[in-house]
């Protein structure tokens, strides 16, 4: 439900039109291997399309850090903190609330067919996967406690760090809250002073995003939904699980487009064995429709791409 969009940048300073200048002069500067080095790291293949996106990564990363091109490119693949940070540069994630409304409302039907199953001793369990700052999380929670349902798990998971500390935090701008639908608008809350001053004193590699999130937002999630929601830095890439339970729904939507498609099978075999057996994987709406896996079946639906889990 999130795509990668270039970010709308601050006016730059001279040293960062000498780099952007460099870049784009220097026969130095080698597209291709700066995606092939963001494929092999996290799986993602990053279109020609979008080298300006990728060139504003390099310079800002660069020059944040008082480094040379040459100097970057050396020291990514020692410096942990390093790789991260470039990383999260390029994969600033653009997402709203109630981004695909068809997706929402069928995981909300689907959880209350799961509570009035008398099925209420196991929690509804929602991953939400490539969630970007949160809003795909959090408009599940308010869409389900809306109907007043209250046992459900909602798992959001991202690969950039930066995404994460924004989806947890959860405070927003009001054109974000405008798209919120009138029956979910209980569950948004100003931002006080004592919560802004909470945040700011988490510690870590947050404190900076906080301080610019806080003076920014002018909104943010009801504590009441907290307690349903958790976000983890994951890469789907990845072999491991990010949680040990089978989840009811798993939500990917617009994220398997940056794989190659041997890389999306290998996604989707992995997500069908998270998936619990009846539960549901809901993908964008023309997505791949490649994916014939003999343990699920997609459901005839005219809005909605999805799957059921029909045998282990």
């Amino acid at each position: 439900m999130n795509n990668r969009t270039q970010p709308d940048r601050a006016p730059v300073n001279n040293a960062e039109f000498a780099l952007s200048d460099a870049l784009r002069q220097s026969g130095r500067f080698d597209a291709g291997q700066w995606q092939k080095y963001i494929e092999h790291e996290i799986g993602f293949v990053l279109p020609d399309m979008q080298l300006q996106w990728l060139i504003n990564a390099i310079e800002c990363t660069a020059i944040s850090n008082g480094l040379t091109l040459e100097q970057l490119w050396i020291q990514l693949p020692k410096n942990s903190e390093l790789r991260q940070q470039f990383l999260d540069k390029v994969l600033i994630h653009e997402s709203r609330f109630f981004r695909h409304k068809p997706s929402i409302d069928f995981v909300t039907k689907y959880a209350l067919q799961h509570q009035n199953a008398n099925e209420a001793d196991s929690p509804f369990r929602i991953w939400s996967v490539g969630c970007a700052s949160g809003q795909e999380a959090w408009s599940l929670a308010m869409s389900l406690s809306a109907e007043q349902l209250s046992n459900y798990c909602i798992l959001g998971t991202d690969v950039s760090e930066q995404a994460i500390i924004d989806a947890r935090l959860a405070q927003y701008d009001k054109r974000q809250q405008s798209l919120i639908p009138e029956r979910c608008q209980q569950f948004v809350q100003p931002i006080t002073t004592k919560s802004i001053s909470r945040r700011l004193n988490t510690g870590g590699i947050a404190d900076q995003s906080n301080m610019s999130n806080s003076t920014q937002s002018s909104w943010q999630i009801a504590s009441v939904l907290k307690p349903y929601v958790n976000f983890a830095v994951h890469n789907i890439i990845e072999q491991q699980s990010p949680t040990s339970h089978l989840q009811n729904v798993i939500i990917c939507q617009n994220m398997l487009l940056y794989f190659r498609k041997f890389d999306q099978r290998d996604i989707l075999a992995r997500l069908s064995e998270q998936c619990a057996l009846a539960g549901y994987i809901i993908l964008a709406p023309g997505e791949a429709l490649f994916w014939r896996p003999s343990n699920m079946r997609r459901i005839a639906h005219p809005q909605v791409n999805v799957w059921q889990k029909i045998s282990a």
